[in-house]
């Protein structure tokens, strides 16, 4: 048995909602969908403005249907959304006064951002904005290590006519924008910092660079109570939830000791924007796993979709909500409002609590007996969380010796030999 749960700090955003949530949906999708092969593919391929231009000119998503991605979220389980406004290649999704590379002078003339607000919010869900630092579109955006025009041989010339004091303030425009014209913004993730890249003598950006505390005062002004990320590269107690990305951390999240809120964001494949040809898409087994490992954990997962440039889900992503709409459909209870058990988890096993609840998720079935440490004397009554139906708990006998399939110490669960038709299966238990 642990000590205790941790306690994270208090912090400046609404985190009541965001630990009862624990589940969202991450969306990134521009022009680059068009390529569909990978987000940073101006940046992989060192494309030039005049040449990537081409998907700007023939972005038509015809078959956008924000209400059916919002359907398919609310259905998986997920609580919020946050999509990319705008990523590094600078194209925004919302008819924005401060540039003309935006939604509404492609050929399908729509504020596509406003849209998905709207569908997500019918539906019950809380709208988040993601926000790229960077900008390779834009003229005054200087040149850098990360910049697809990072090994032109006249960089440094091109660099001298670049001002970042009005690249500041076309942010400050822009997030003023979101925050202002979309109604209750619940979370704004800023991405990314890179103070100590170089490239030939290129510099990376940080927090002078964007004006972060200015940028985050903006935010705080605009949408009181609302989440902030720890990406401006300003000191780790101004930002509400850190953000490891790509990984399963596999224990709570601390920052020099200390625990804090967070929040890992993953993919269904390896790439966030919509890649055709990208191959390594997870396995049911993989994606429940994840989000139960998260949650096991005391954090949030927010799981990624890269819709197509015609404005539909793929229809691999497609599988994988389903994934979890079966699962969550049966099992939420074992996520929602849920954190990290006080209790050790067995081998092969996960637990989240949630008051005098706890969820045993069994990743791999044994063979009729499942050993539980620390909690003998302990349960009241045992269920399987997706039908309800009796798991018998054994306590070791009194002035009695032990039969050898029982552990000293803990309380032994008599399990079906059959593992049940769900992907990962979750025991209730009732502590006294």
């Amino acid at each position: 048995m642990k000590n205790k749960v941790p306690q994270p700090a208090a912090v400046a955003g609404d985190m009541d909602w965001f630990v009862q949530a624990r589940f969202g949906m991450f969306i990134h999708w521009g022009t680059y969908a068009a390529a569909a092969r990978h987000e940073w593919v101006k940046h992989n391929e060192e494309i030039p403005d005049a040449e990537y231009e081409k998907y700007f000119r023939h972005f038509d998503p015809d078959l956008f249907c924000p209400q059916e991605w919002a359907r398919m979220a609310r259905e998986a389980g997920m609580k919020y959304m946050v999509i990319t406004s705008k990523h590094h290649e600078g194209f925004c999704l919302w008819d924005t006064q401060y540039t003309d590379y935006k939604a509404t002078n492609t050929p399908c003339g729509r504020d596509l951002l406003r849209e998905v607000v709207d569908a997500f919010r019918a539906e019950g869900l809380r709208i988040g904005f993601y926000y790229s630092l960077i900008d390779w579109h834009h003229p005054d955006f200087t040149i850098d290590p990360v910049h697809p025009m990072r090994n032109h041989p006249d960089a440094a010339r091109l660099n001298a006519g670049r001002d970042m004091t009005r690249y500041r303030e076309y942010m400050r425009n822009q997030v003023r924008e979101l925050l202002t014209n979309f109604g209750d913004i619940d979370i704004i993730w800023f991405d990314f910092s890179y103070p100590n890249a170089e490239h030939k003598g290129l510099k990376g950006k940080g927090r002078e660079d964007w004006d972060s505390e200015r940028l985050l005062a903006l935010a705080r002004e605009l949408q009181p109570g609302i989440i902030v990320d720890n990406r401006l590269d300003l000191p780790p107690e101004m930002a509400d939830i850190h953000t490891p990305e790509q990984f399963q951390p596999h224990g709570w999240v601390t920052v020099d000791g200390k625990p804090v809120y967070w929040e890992t964001c993953q993919t269904f494949s390896g790439s966030w924007g919509y890649h055709r040809d990208e191959a390594t898409w997870k396995s049911p087994d993989q994606l429940i796993q994840m989000l139960v490992n998260t949650v096991s954990c005391g954090g949030n997962l927010l799981m990624n979709v890269g819709p197509t440039a015609r404005g539909a889900f793929d229809d691999r992503a497609v599988r994988a909500l389903q994934t979890y709409a079966e699962w969550m459909g049966l099992h939420a209870r074992s996520i929602y409002g849920c954190t990290q058990s006080v209790f050790e988890a067995p081998q092969d096993c996960r637990y989240t609590q949630h008051g005098n609840r706890v969820y045993l998720h069994v990743f791999a079935w044994p063979f009729r007996h499942l050993h539980l440490p620390g909690l003998a004397g302990k349960i009241e009554y045992a269920q399987l969380l997706h039908d309800a139906s009796e798991i018998k708990v054994l306590e070791a006998p009194d002035d009695k010796p032990l039969p050898e399939w029982m552990k000293p110490g803990s309380v032994t669960l008599e399990l079906p030999v059959i593992k049940p038709r769900v992907t990962v299966p979750v025991i209730e238990l009732f502590l006294k």
